[in-house]
């Protein structure tokens, strides 16, 4: 059977090509059938459920949005039964978009772990039952990881760096995947987060060895799952809610420690999320959710990827960001986006690399291409 997801296209952005003085290009996951990078692994996974259990299975899944609408979207094109548990408190939209693909939605509890245990609790008193994994699979990860075999397939050389942004860690599974099949096993990838959804930067500094052990702020709980990985568990506070996941796969925190390239992880506030998401509007014309535009935040800092990267850029040089797509924003977000920031009070921002923070400046001069035009 042949695989559902769409061929994305690889673009050179002339914007961040110019401003970082090297060969840029972004991955437009933006385009798969249910806008985000998602269809790619989920879709994998339900083709193959459908392989095994026939036309009879019924897909169940936990979700804030993103992954179920790839799986619904899925489920549809193959004529299967789907059900996605959502959790109170999501945008209106979310439900629509998924009832608009033909899913069943179930709203349970407060949060996404809530939904995840009324979903977890459906499949097992229903026969023919399948639970779509969000982000923590095998399948999942392999289906990801074929972005970066059409990347590879494009380039002539392989990039500098990879970026992405991270949460649960599906992606980023992916991409490691990916690299570990096209040969690319010693490009670095840099896995962005928000500071208030940052499970996985502080499971990989928790599970690294250092010397002295890396101490997480009071908000983490380390949680240790084997004598190497101490997952970080934490409760996300965090606009950029398609990045909230309390803990990460332990599987790809793995995977990060082993890439020979090394996986960098770096986290941003919410703030330079929107603003990017803003910029890249108004550059790029194209609207990107804030958990998509994390990964371009370093992009327009000046030194801040020379930091990440440990090296400077050069003419030679390119890098890839995964423009990993998201349905959670309108050009009404941004406008609220854009009202926020310009009321804050002048403040002080930091990215954090690897356990250190970067001052990066004031808020009311970072955010004063807001005025132009």
């Amino acid at each position: 059977m042949p695989h559902l997801w769409t061929r994305t296209p690889l673009i050179r952005s002339r914007h961040l090509s110019r401003l970082l003085g090297c060969s840029v290009y972004l991955k437009l996951e933006t385009l798969q059938p249910s806008q985000s990078f998602k269809y790619r692994g989920l879709s994998l996974f339900i083709q193959e459920a459908f392989e095994k259990h026939g036309e009879s299975v019924h897909l169940i899944i936990a979700s804030s949005g993103n992954a179920g609408l790839a799986a619904a979207c899925a489920s549809q094109e193959l004529g299967l039964r789907c059900t996605v548990y959502i959790h109170e408190g999501l945008h209106p939209d979310v439900r629509m978009g998924l009832e608009d693909v033909g899913a069943n939605v179930v709203v349970h509890g407060h949060n996404y772990p809530d939904a995840f245990l009324g979903a977890t609790a459906h499949v097992e008193r229903e026969p023919g039952a399948v639970m779509v994994p969000a982000y923590d699979h095998p399948t999942v990860w392999s289906g990801h990881g074929s972005m970066i075999e059409e990347i590879a397939a494009e380039l002539p050389n392989p990039p500098k760096a990879i970026l992405c942004s991270v949460g649960g860690g599906g992606l980023l599974g992916g991409v490691l995947v990916g690299c570990d099949k096209v040969g690319w096993e010693n490009v670095p990838v840099v896995a962005l987060e928000t500071h208030g959804s940052a499970c996985f930067y502080h499971s990989l500094l928790l599970s690294r060895p250092s010397d002295p052990p890396y101490v997480p702020p009071d908000f983490v709980t380390p949680v240790k799952v084997s004598d190497r990985i101490t997952l970080a568990k934490i409760v996300p506070n965090s606009r950029v809610s398609s990045l909230g996941a309390s803990s990460p796969a332990k599987e790809v925190v793995e995977m990060a420690l082993d890439h020979p390239g090394t996986v960098k992880c770096v986290t941003v506030p919410d703030e330079l999320s929107m603003l990017a998401a803003m910029r890249i509007a108004a550059e790029h014309k194209f609207l990107v959710e804030t958990a998509c535009s994390t990964t371009i935040v370093p992009a327009y800092h000046e030194g801040t990827l020379e930091r990440i990267l440990g090296a400077p850029l050069t003419p030679d040089d390119s890098l890839v960001f995964i423009v990993c797509g998201g349905t959670k924003i309108s050009v009404e977000e941004l406008e609220e986006y854009k009202s926020d920031i310009k009321q804050m009070p002048p403040t002080k921002v930091y990215m954090n690399i690897e356990g250190d923070s970067m001052y990066l400046g004031e808020l009311p001069v970072l955010s004063s291409f807001l005025t132009m035009g």
